[in-house]
């Protein structure tokens, strides 16, 4: 009350000197801390949506090249051990990835930090510059066969020298030309690990086995089919009558597209294994009985060095008489020898193909990898020698028709 009695009894014009009052802030602290949480909050979604990284958030993982540390080769004073080592390294120097393209990679996991070093080299013939020669693991592939595509390594001819040729099965040609024989082709392979191995390990070496390019690891599969001695062929896929109800599978050649289209699907096909003699349609009803799409893929199997093999199940197929334009190795299926899987009935058309064989000098047969035909193939492949018939690989049966 004296306060203010003190400021009512002052004369106008004059000031009283009063107790300072303390200053207050316009928030509190909590409203301070929620102010900096939304700016924070804005600030990351100003990045997420303004910065265009599509990776962001993804691990990272810090890589260190090292080169190798430099030969000692040229040592005057190296030890007499070394230099008697010299000819099994000359040797080792043909093998497939050299030590010296060999590179040690440091992986650094981003969240723990954790360290890991890996020697990594040179052996991923897609990795290699035009020109290169590719090592290739593949047991018996000849890497002058091979051109580097945007898809892979596809076969080319080199130095004289085709796929057709080179990956042909080995066969006593002159007694093969003396006697009947009979081609069989098992396709459909490449899919089903299972039944894949049955057919490779159960039927003799003469058998050609043709693969699709799908599957998880086709190229695997088929370097064991060639380890076992097989010759193998790649089976590209093309249009059927009821497609797309009836699907071959992914790139699959259609009369729809045009030549350049269809050849680059053509390439990817070529490009998912190596070491094959020759090509197969699979399926391709209406696609191989069209003359304009099937020039270009003719035409193009013949300039990359390779064979074709057309499995009977198309009349109306031109593949023989574009093949003969282009002096490209042909062979055409008799029939299929399980169109109906019966034991009674494959064994049926077993000893039709004998007869067409002994009546014409060649015969050619193709079966799938159903278990029931792998087990009549086996059984009756034992019979042949005994009835005067040659099994020999499909490359050899194209051989003797040719000359024939």
């Amino acid at each position: 009350m004296a306060e203010a009695a003190d400021e009512l009894s002052t004369p106008l014009g004059q000031q009283t000197v009063g107790r300072t009052r303390r200053f207050r802030l316009p928030f509190t602290a909590m409203q301070a801390l929620a102010v900096l949480l939304g700016l924070v909050l804005v600030g990351f979604v100003g990045i997420a949506l303004f910065n265009d990284n599509p990776l962001g958030g993804e691990p990272i993982a810090r890589v260190t090249l090292r080169n190798p540390p430099p030969a000692a080769a040229d040592d005057k004073h190296a030890p007499a051990s070394q230099a008697a080592a010299e000819p099994v390294a000359k040797s080792a120097a043909k093998a497939p990835a050299a030590a010296s393209d060999a590179r040690t990679v440091t992986i650094i996991d981003g969240s723990s930090g954790k360290r890991q070093d890996v020697v990594i080299g040179a052996g991923d013939p897609a990795d290699k510059a035009d020109g290169d020669t590719p090592p290739l693991a593949m047991t018996g592939i000849d890497p002058r066969l091979l051109e580097k595509s945007r898809y892979g390594m596809i076969p080319v001819v080199a130095d004289g020298l085709k796929p057709s040729t080179v990956y042909a099965a080995e066969a006593d040609r002159a007694k093969a030309a003396r006697m009947p024989v009979v081609a069989i082709v098992v396709a459909g392979l490449g899919v089903g690990a299972a039944k894949t191995t049955d057919a490779i390990m159960k039927l003799p070496p003469a058998v050609t086995l043709a693969f699709t390019p799908y599957g998880s690891d086709p190229g695997k599969l088929a370097e064991r089919a060639r380890t076992q001695r097989h010759e193998i062929l790649l089976q590209i896929p093309m249009e059927p009558f009821d497609y797309p109800d009836n699907d071959p599978g992914p790139q699959t050649l259609l009369t729809t597209l045009s030549s350049e289209q269809n050849l680059d699907r053509f390439y990817w096909h070529l490009s998912r294994l190596q070491g094959y003699a020759g090509i197969a349609n699979f399926m391709g009803g209406r696609f191989v009985a069209a003359d304009p799409v099937m020039q270009p893929i003719v035409r193009e199997a013949a300039k990359r060095g390779l064979s074709y093999f057309d499995d009977g199940s198309t009349p109306r197929s031109v593949a023989q008489t574009l093949s003969a334009g282009q002096s490209l190795p042909f062979a055409k299926a008799d029939f299929a020898i399980d169109a109906v899987p019966t034991s009674a009935e494959i064994d049926r058309a077993l000893v039709k193909l004998e007869t067409i064989a002994k009546e014409r000098g060649t015969a050619v047969g193709v079966a799938s990898a159903l278990p029931v035909s792998i087990e009549r193939l086996g059984a009756w492949l034992k019979t042949l020698d005994s009835k005067g018939i040659m099994l020999v690989p499909l490359t050899t049966a194209m051989l003797k028709s040719k000359s024939g």
